[in-house]
């Protein structure tokens, strides 16, 4: 895999996969942060996992919306310290010991973002079935 990330002015980027595919960031926040694509990695990746999961123990899962409530250090580098990743999941007669066992591996073992991060930030996980 391979990237590269060009500056366009001030502090905006553009980041560009190997395969092509294009993300614009901004350390001023007028597009995504560097920090908030992190963040946004972990919960797509691990809802990816979640989702996956879940069709391969036969629950019809209809939607997965993932919630992420992260903290930071107060002084630089502001690293994460801490990730809450929240699943919400809609379906017809979902099993909530599958739910529990998806976030779970996820988590645990297949989420790679998360994973990456293990050991430098405290991430929990939790879900409701709505």
């Amino acid at each position: 895999m391979k990237a590269t990330v060009n500056w366009q002015s001030d502090m905006k980027f553009i980041g560009e996969t190997d395969t092509g595919k294009r993300i614009e960031m901004d350390g001023n926040g007028s597009r995504v942060t560097p920090m908030e694509a992190v963040l946004l990695a972990v919960g797509a990746c691990s809802s990816i996992d979640v989702v996956e999961i879940l069709k391969k123990s036969r629950q019809a899962i209809t939607a997965c919306e993932c919630q992420l409530d992260a903290k930071r250090a107060d002084e630089a580098p502001r690293v994460f310290t801490q990730i809450h990743a929240h699943y919400l999941l809609s379906g017809q007669n979902l099993n909530e010991k599958h739910i529990q066992r998806a976030v779970q591996l996820s988590a645990e073992k297949y989420c790679s973002v998360m994973l990456m991060l293990e050991g430098k930030v405290n991430i929990t996980t939790s879900f409701s079935i709505t």
